[in-house]
This record gives C-alpha cells, sequence and structure tokens, in this order.
C-alpha cells in the first residue's frame, strides 16, 4: 500500500508544476488558486457526501482543520504560483523537494525530534545543490526575478511544511486525512475568496482550454487525488518519510520543463540536481551508509 502511494503522489505532484504554467498570465495569481481549490473542495466534498463518508468536523478540530487550509491549500500555492512567474517549474520543484529538511526542523521545533548529523549533511548538499542550480540563472538576471522566485518558493515550501506539522498533528488527534483535506480544500477556498474580497483582485474568466484542462487537472488530479495520497502517507509513515516522495518531483517535473518551457540544461545544473536529490536521500540512507557519504 505505502508503494502505491507513493508512486501515486511522485507521478501527479511531480506533473502538476508544468500544469501551473498554464494558469500564469492573464488571470491574477488569487484568482487562479481559488478557482483551483474552490473546484477541488466542491468535488471532495461532492464525492464523499455521495459516497456517504463525509464527517463534520466538531468543536476545536475545525481550527486546527482551518490552520491547516492557510499551510496547505491556499497561503502556499499563492507563493508557488508567484513563484512560476520568474523561474522555470522544474526549478521550483526542486526547492519544494527541500521540504524534507524544513520538515526535520519543524518537527524538531514542534514535536522535539532529534536533528541528526544526517540532517546536517543533507541542508549542506541541498543548499549547494540549488546554489549549482540558479547559478547561471542568476548570473545573467539584472532584475532580481530570480531571487524574487526563489523567495516565494522558499516561502510556499516553509507554508507546505507548517502545513505538514498540522496534518501530523491531526492524523495523532483522530482526524482522518480524508476529512482534514476535503474541509481544508473547501476552507482555502473561503481563505482565498476574503483576500480576493480585500485586496479587490478582479475574477477574470478562464481565457481557454488550456488552462481550463490545467485548472481540472490542478483541481481534481493534483489536488483532491494528489493531497489524498500524500497525507495518507504522513499518518501511516510519518512526516519526514512521507516527504521522501519529494525526492522525485524534480526528476519529473524537470524532464517535462524541459520538453514545453525549453529549460536549458548546464553542466552546474546537472550537478546541484544531483547534490539536491543526495542531500534528500541522505535524509533516509542507513546510518552506515550515510557516515560512507559524509567521507
Amino acid at each position: 500500500m505505502n508503494i502505491l502511494l507513493f508512486a501515486a503522489t511522485v507521478l501527479i505532484w511531480g506533473s502538476t508544476w508544468i500544469a501551473i504554467t498554464f494558469q500564469v498570465g492573464p488571470v491574477p495569481v488569487l484568482a487562479s488558486v481559488f478557482y483551483r481549490f474552490a473546484l477541488a473542495g466542491l468535488v471532495y466534498l461532492a464525492v464523499l457526501a455521495l459516497s456517504g463518508r463525509l464527517v463534520i468536523p466538531k468543536g476545536r478540530e475545525r481550527l486546527w482543520i482551518l490552520a491547516q487550509a492557510f499551510c496547505l491549500f491556499s497561503l502556499n500555492f499563492i507563493c508557488f504560483y508567484t513563484a512560476a512567474g520568474y523561474v522555470h517549474s522544474g526549478l521550483i520543484s526542486v526547492i519544494f523537494s527541500l521540504a524534507t529538511l524544513f520538515n526535520a526542523v519543524n518537527a524538531r521545533i514542534f514535536f522535539k525530534d532529534a536533528i541528526s548529523g544526517r540532517t546536517v549533511l543533507a541542508s549542506a548538499l541541498g543548499v549547494a545543490g540549488l546554489v549549482l542550480l540558479f547559478g547561471p540563472e542568476l548570473a545573467v538576471s539584472h532584475d532580481g526575478g530570480v531571487l524574487t522566485g526563489i523567495f516565494f518558493a522558499c516561502l510556499g515550501t516553509m507554508l507546505f511544511s507548517l502545513g505538514n506539522m498540522v496534518s501530523r498533528r491531526n492524523s495523532a488527534a483522530g482526524i482522518s486525512p480524508v476529512t482534514a483535506t476535503s474541509w481544508g480544500m473547501g476552507c482555502g477556498a473561503v481563505i482565498l475568496l476574503v483576500l480576493i474580497a480585500l485586496t479587490g483582485t478582479p475574477l477574470v474568466a478562464p481565457p481557454d482550454a488550456a488552462y481550463v484542462g490545467a485548472l481540472v487537472y490542478l483541481a481534481v488530479i493534483g489536488s483532491v487525488v494528489g493531497f489524498t495520497t500524500y497525507l495518507m502517507m504522513v499518518a501511516r509513515m510519518g512526516s519526514s518519510r512521507a516527504a521522501y516522495a519529494t525526492v522525485l518531483f524534480p526528476v519529473v517535473a524537470l524532464a517535462l520543463s524541459t520538453v514545453f518551457e525549453g529549460y536549458q540544461w548546464h553542466p552546474s545544473a546537472v550537478a546541484g540536481l544531483i547534490l539536491a536529490l543526495l542531500g534528500n536521500v541522505v535524509m533516509f540512507a542507513p546510518r552506515r551508509k550515510t557516515a560512507a557519504l559524509a567521507a
């Protein structure tokens, strides 16, 4: 079961990054993210209601699901969509893959989990990989756009990691991933609608079939199916081990970025990707292997 959840999550989320680029442009970011989670929330809640599996949260459960909505189904995707306007989608996925490191630090802060030497080594490898990956773009960029994209991608990853901590807490409290995800998406859509009203953002209609296709894929497959499989892994395996799925996201995302966005590979980019992936692998390698890599 864990293997199927892992494979589904990697393939789905590895492909969502390129789909996001089809939504960046004439439609404001807030509106695009709202469309995504409004549709996802409606689909998810409707399926649960029709199948007789809809559970209505009670009491304090609602507050924790709302917290999950802020971190996983609204604010983090505002950051990722914004980042997609500045850097290639595949590069955003590499930054997102460092969620393993963010999770390790946040698990230490919120759950007192120990931070091992492998975490330090993995962090060093991951940061070095990012420097090599983004080095060529930073060298030719003079408008600060790449740095802006990196900032928003990192902020989105931090919010995602905080959402993992909330999800871990909710699972421990007996809130199922299905209940938390379905209502969380609905709450995320409400949060986004409030932000749209406060900022005066126009609700621009989807401009073409490509946008609509990307929206349906992101809402139904990327959000409803993808988040369910991922949060089921968090519940079954823990946040740190579940985030290991993010190790393979960049492989899928960069392959698609090369085909659809014309991403240009450089020797430093290849080395950077290897280091970034190696940093994630180190997080889960047996101790003897970790010691050998450190040596």
